[in-house]
């Protein structure tokens, strides 16, 4: 008799066994889409035997854990490719905007306005005393002067599109870390008791990835589960049940920041000091961001300042040099006095050219009319290497462009091959971790057999039962 219940016993646990598994097979085929995912199986292990005499008799099998099929050295990988992933694509998509503003083949651009400008002066050279070629000589000035100032105004506008992109994503990275925390907790609690938090832990790895993406971050695992993440070697965004926000404030004009850019902040505890960190970050779309805004766009700024006054310098030079149409001494043609250092921003037609073209100064001498030596020097300083010797105001602004070209090209290109790797890394992922349909329906199929065995013993123990019961009949 007590080996017949035995038998039960052993269908009993083999068909909880199976409903284990059945139901695991089920979350797996449920899960099939869901990102961060791990496949999870049902692990068995022989349920201790007993002693029958000399004899040992097994009592069948029993789940020693459900585990994830997951390999932490890619998924350390996927994290660290997915960081520099997001900082090229911060990159490559803020500079392919600040390409657009050079960007002459869709509008007439400042190679065409200084071309034309050196044109009317050559142009009123040859005529001195016409009316028509100074009004175009000032004109083209103007259009000058206005593209200087539209150039300087859309890489501000995009720095300042760039600061609101910074703050959505501190936004998110905060919202991010509070969920890992939180995750943090769950792990701990779930695992104490010795179960793996499987789910868990797969959400939780999903959003470091994803963190990862957005900032440059470092993060560990402790022996009780919990993970620790470090944000640019700055300080702690998450340490166990807690994390800590970071927030972005307007900064006053310093070295490589222009008046008013965000600068990121790492928060500290109620009686700790805030700390600047936004020159330390250097991975994910907000160091991509950052870099573009503070180096590329400050530094583009500060050539279009350093050729608008160089430019203004050696026309108003030129200027001085003779005499307006009414025999007074020329004076400056453009006018600089409200720059303070910001050229390309604030540069202006002087007010006694932009009100009366018989100030512009053509000739040296007075009562000349057919004087045009000073028309002809600056119609020549297109062509005077005026940055250090060796570049034109047309070579200089090529180079600009030149290079900018290059550091968008390099840009896409960084973000193309890395795009590619985390592809080639999420589908090695995918080969481990992911789930395949075909597997689980060999499985369910596998497991529902065994489920019919089992209750097929425990019914094949009763009728043994029943006749064991009819022999005192």
């Amino acid at each position: 008799m007590a080996r017949i219940w035995g038998m039960v016993d052993v269908g009993k646990r083999s068909m909880l066994n199976s409903q284990s598994a059945l139901q695991t097979v089920g979350h797996n085929i449920a899960n099939k889409n869901t990102e961060g995912y791990s496949r999870q199986r049902v692990e068995l292990e022989s349920n201790p035997a007993v002693g029958s005499g000399q004899l040992r008799l097994g009592t069948g099998a029993r789940v020693s854990g459900v585990t994830r099929t997951n390999n932490s050295y890619i998924e350390k990988q996927i994290q660290q490719e997915g960081g520099r992933m997001g900082m090229s694509k911060g990159r490559s998509e803020a500079l392919q905007r600040v390409e657009h503003v050079y960007n002459e083949q869709v509008h007439k651009g400042l190679n065409k306005f200084m071309a034309d400008f050196f044109n009317a002066f050559r142009g009123l050279s040859n005529n001195p005393e016409s009316l028509a070629a100074r009004s175009l000589v000032k004109e083209t000035a103007d259009f000058l002067t206005q593209d200087f100032q539209r150039v300087n105004r859309n890489l501000t506008s995009i720095q300042e599109d760039i600061d609101q992109q910074v703050q959505a994503h501190t936004v998110e990275v905060n919202k991010l870390t509070q969920e890992i925390a939180s995750l943090n907790a769950k792990v701990q609690h779930i695992e104490i008791n010795g179960s793996p938090a499987n789910d868990e832990r797969d959400r939780r790895d999903l959003l470091i990835k994803k963190l990862g993406e957005k900032i440059d971050v470092r993060y560990s695992e402790g022996t009780d589960g919990m993970v620790t993440v470090n944000v640019a070697g700055s300080g702690v965004l998450v340490s166990g049940h807690t994390s800590r926000d970071l927030v972005t404030s307007a900064s006053s004009a310093r070295e490589g920041k222009r008046e008013g850019n965000l600068e990121l902040v790492y928060r500290a505890t109620d009686k700790g000091t805030d700390v600047v960190i936004t020159d330390q970050i250097r991975g994910g779309e907000i160091g991509g961001l950052l870099e573009v805004r503070d180096e590329t766009i400050n530094g583009l700024i500060h050539k279009m300042d350093s050729m608008a006054r160089t430019l203004a310098t050696e026309v108003n030079a030129a200027h001085r040099l003779g005499v307006d149409q009414y025999g007074q001494k020329g004076a400056d043609f453009f006018d600089m006095s409200q720059a303070d250092g910001e050229y390309s921003q604030f540069i202006q037609l002087s007010e006694g050219v932009s009100t009366d073209v018989g100030r512009i100064v053509t000739g040296v001498a007075p009562n000349s009319p057919g004087d045009n030596r000073v028309a002809n020097v600056i119609s020549k300083l297109q062509y005077k290497k005026v940055f250090g010797g060796k570049d034109t105001v047309d070579e200089f602004y090529n180079s600009i462009v030149g290079e900018l070209g290059v550091q968008v090209s390099r840009a896409q290109n960084e973000f193309e091959i890395q795009s590619d790797l985390l592809g080639q890394l999420g589908k090695i992922r995918e080969s481990i971790s992911g789930v395949s349909l075909d597997e689980e329906a060999t499985k369910l199929i596998e497991y529902q057999k065994s489920f019919d065995a089992s209750a097929r013993l425990i019914r094949t123990a009763d009728e043994m039962l029943d006749t064991v019961l009819s022999l005192k009949r």
